[in-house]
């Protein structure tokens, strides 16, 4: 047989599993991707592909360069510019869920240990061939979009020119100018009208460089995150550490984001029922629902940040952060968006709840045993436990009972640590996870954009938008945080007598009849130790047609 966590590395197992992480990823973004542009009813002034493109390279940490050229009647000089810094998240979050889920299950079949050549291998053939989708979006990411400057909204387009004024130049610019533009009698006023109503084209396409790196960085780190959140999920030798102290606490935190971002597509539902344009709100959910659910989070927590906010772009902002920004920079605080609406308040026991959640089940999914036997390798039956090593009739249990489901029905017996000690356990996991998180969603929910067409340096039109949180604060705050919540969540689970029943083994899933924790692959049909998806040597017993039956209860007394 082969050794645990020394099987045979297999380049066609891995790339079939990088093919079918990295497709199903893809296809997730581009699909919702696609769908909230439609809604926005962007594909009415380009074409939806090359934009769905350029969204989902965004969305795996990308760069998309603006650009282009606006002539009107003639005149030379004139230039669009524009820069866009934004991850639309919805797109990203669906892609991330969807690539850490196909690439764990692929590692399931290893049973309770990979070696970590393999799971390096896996790892690479994941980024790689991500690196080359990535690489393929950049070519089709480019294209010209056409806007009619009459829709552009309160500028020179939407007057008649019988409104436009007919002078006002300073002195001495007017001499400056080309013969015609500085006429008093309207020339340069009714350029700007021409230039206005005429259509504009400006161009995008995806930088390759940066935007592939950024993609080599964004997959390494979704799967480095799925790894440390995924409580199943065998390990390298010597990685046990990972997954009794820090499996538990990213894992609740990555479900109290979950949470809030169900939240706020909950709340945006709810707005699309009583609006004129439903689609609108719909798209703008799926695009950037995320941004705004953990942006709220943030400030909920008391994380500050700074804005400002010029132009066309301030009718994008949520109430009321439309009439908080000014084009003038701004601190933003929940106390001071409070005040212009004072359902703001409700984001503070809203990010608490969630983070009291997150604390609750890291104090659940934490072994409380003084040796930390619950995250041991399962198939090694406790000594003298009834029903941990054999069922009835001697048949062996499901591997793994030794381990969660002797915590679970003895959390505070022998060996289990004291209530102050598990608090601490619980509360210093959740400091550490939550304080680097908190200061990585303030980088990624950052706005930065503007956009401006100007004519021999004079402004004709613009807007700008810049939105960011202080990660300073958030890290400090992050950690305050994290700690109150993982020791009120263990005294909470600790009262409730839950406190470290759900800690389960890497590599194990739920048993189908009894509840404990078995060996994936452990009754696959078959001898047992060969083929792939069977448990590893050591991990469990002869494979079974059928999982055995949970042991026997003693009978209630009467």
């Amino acid at each position: 047989m082969r050794a645990e966590g020394n099987r045979g590395i297999r380049p066609a197992d891995a790339l079939l599993t990088a093919v079918a992480a990295v497709g199903w990823a893809f296809v997730a973004m581009t699909g919702t991707a696609a769908l909230a542009l439609h809604l926005l009813e962007a594909d009415a002034v380009g074409s939806l592909g090359p934009m769905t493109a350029a969204a989902v390279v965004l969305a795996v940490n990308g760069r998309v360069v603006p650009a282009g050229d606006v002539g009107v009647f003639g005149l030379e000089g004139g230039r669009a510019a524009a820069s866009v810094d934004i991850t639309p998240l919805g797109v990203a979050l669906v892609g991330a869920l969807v690539l850490a889920a196909v690439f764990l299950r692929s590692l399931r079949g290893a049973g309770g240990v990979i070696g970590a050549g393999e799971l390096a291998v896996r790892a690479g053939a994941v980024v790689a061939l991500f690196l080359a989708v990535v690489g393929g979006l950049s070519w089709a990411g480019h294209d010209t979009v056409t806007f009619d400057g009459a829709e552009l909204g309160d500028l020179a387009g939407d007057l008649p020119d019988s409104a436009l004024p007919d002078s006002g130049l300073p002195e001495g610019i007017a001499e400056l100018l080309p013969e015609g533009l500085g006429d008093l009698g309207g020339g340069l006023a009714a350029r700007l009208a021409d230039l206005v109503r005429a259509e504009a084209s400006v161009g995008f396409r995806v930088d390759t460089g940066p935007s592939l790196l950024g993609g080599a960085l964004w997959a390494a780190g979704v799967l480095v995150i799925a790894l440390l959140a995924s409580r199943r999920t065998p390990l390298p030798p010597g990685w046990e550490v990972l997954h009794r102290v820090v499996r538990p606490a990213v894992s609740a935190l990555c479900a109290a984001l979950l949470l809030a971002v169900g939240a706020g597509l909950a709340a945006a539902v709810w707005a699309a029922a009583g609006d004129e344009h439903p689609a609108r709100i719909a798209g703008t959910a799926l695009l950037v629902g995320p941004n705004g659910a953990w942006t709220g989070m943030l400030l909920g927590l008391f994380v500050p940040w700074t804005g400002w906010a010029s132009g066309a772009l301030v009718r994008l902002l949520p109430a009321p952060l439309d009439r908080l920004l000014t084009a003038s920079e701004e601190t933003i605080t929940v106390g001071r968006l409070a005040e212009l609406d004072g359902r703001a308040w409700l984001l503070v026991p809203a990010a608490v709840l969630a983070l009291l959640c997150a604390g609750a089940l890291t104090a659940v999914r934490t072994p409380r045993d003084a040796t930390g036997a619950s995250g041991s390798r399962t198939g090694t039956p406790a000594a003298g436990a009834r029903g941990a090593g054999a069922s009835a009739g001697g048949r062996p249990a499901a591997p793994g009972t030794s381990g969660p489901a002797a915590a679970r029905h003895a959390p505070g017996g022998a060996g289990s640590v004291g209530t102050a000690a598990f608090a601490v356990r619980c509360a210093v996991p959740l400091a550490v996870a939550t304080g680097l998180g908190l200061p990585l969603l303030t980088w990624l929910t950052g706005v930065s954009a503007n956009a401006s067409l100007s004519i021999f340096g004079f402004d004709a039109f613009g807007a700008g938008l810049e939105l960011g949180g202080n990660a300073g604060l958030a890290l400090l705050l992050g950690v305050v945080w994290g700690a109150a919540a993982g020791a009120a969540g263990a005294l909470l689970a600790g009262a409730a007598g839950v406190a470290g029943r759900r800690a389960s083994a890497p590599g194990t899933a739920p048993h189908p009849r009894s509840g404990g924790a078995y060996a994936y692959g452990a009754y696959d049909r078959g001898p047992a130790g060969t083929g792939p998806g069977t448990a590893p040597s050591g991990t469990g017993p002869d494979a079974y047609p059928e999982p055995p039956p949970p042991p026997p209860y003693p009978p209630a007394a009467h």
